[in-house]
């Protein structure tokens, strides 16, 4: 069994390819809820479902999250009524949003109504949400806000001067059935190119899972979130120094430290490669990272793949 930490785009399109290579059945997706926020009464996980949806080819193809096809007709008619439009839910979504609260509301916990959205949707991978209990990412702005992460990055645009993120409700929280129990049977776990900070670093501050990550006899590979010194989605260029890692390849493989068994960087980096072997000690494979081809994605989980094997071995 194949784990995968996962949060957002870059880990949705990593597992996209990862099923090009290994049966959907064999793979396990650990991923981030921290961004999940209440919204117009409705239990928002955007994580969750860009995997979802994009594990059962029904993602807009243009923005790479949300639905294809997709209408804001109820956003629209709630801005009547004063309703804010800084996050828009489209009306093909809000049947997910919908389920979801109904079901939470009636006792079940997240890792269970995941199964129900998944299976409703075709997908076969297993996705475990890190936790079932609510945490959330609070971002500390440098002009002394307290934001949630939706807030900074959606609402701000990702704009603010970050000084300190933290996850709420964090220390009170306990692994979704399942998470560690996966993670110490795994053949390999393997850290999907998302968000350092926002992403892999709030699964990891779930009590219990750093534990097991560190306990675990599989290997543990991860893929470079940055190309050539820059991000290829989102804002871990922003993020990345307010935990004091640089913004580089090498970078994150240092602020993962010694979790680490083997990174794969893109070919744009090839010159890290040496660093990450000789000062840290880590495996490290180079290949092509940018995914915008599923081919391409699949070749990048088999390079994953066959290090993991190797270090196995």
């Amino acid at each position: 069994m194949h784990v995968v930490l996962s949060g957002g785009v870059g880990a949705a399109r990593f597992l996209k390819g990862l099923v090009r290579v290994v049966p959907p059945e064999e793979i396990i997706a650990v991923v981030n809820v921290a961004d999940d926020l209440w919204l117009h009464g409705l239990r928002i996980c955007p994580d969750l479902d860009s995997i979802t949806y994009h594990l059962a080819g029904v993602v807009d193809p243009q923005r790479q999250w949300g639905r294809g096809g997709e209408s804001d007709v109820v956003a629209s008619e709630l801005e009547r009524f004063g309703a804010p439009r800084w996050f828009t839910l489209g009306d093909r979504d809000l049947a997910t949003h919908l389920h979801r609260t109904e079901r939470l509301g009636a006792g079940l916990p997240l890792s269970s109504v995941t199964e129900e959205v998944t299976a409703a949707f075709g997908v076969d991978v297993r996705l475990l949400p890190a936790t079932d209990d609510e945490v959330t990412t609070r971002v500390h702005t440098a002009d002394g806000r307290d934001l949630h992460f939706q807030e900074y990055w959606v609402r701000e645009r990702g704009e603010p001067t970050v000084s300190r993120v933290e996850l709420d409700g964090g220390a009170a929280a306990a692994p979704a059935p399942g998470v560690v129990e996966a993670l110490l049977d795994a053949d390999s776990v393997l850290l999907a190119p998302s968000n350092p900070v926002v992403s892999i670093d709030t699964i990891r501050a779930i009590p219990g899972i750093d534990a097991a990550l560190r306990q675990t006899p599989a290997p543990i590979v991860g893929v470079s979130p940055i190309v050539g010194g820059a991000v290829v989605r989102g804002m871990a260029d922003r993020l990345l120094p307010s935990v004091g890692a640089e913004v580089s390849a090498l970078g994150v493989a240092r602020h993962y430290g010694d979790l680490l068994d083997g990174w794969v960087v893109d070919r744009r980096d090839a010159q890290a490669s040496a660093a990450v072997r000789d000062e840290l000690g880590i495996e490290c494979r180079v290949t092509d990272t940018m995914m915008d081809d599923p081919e391409v994605a699949g070749a990048l989980a088999g390079t994953v793949l066959e290090l993991a094997d190797g270090l196995r071995r």
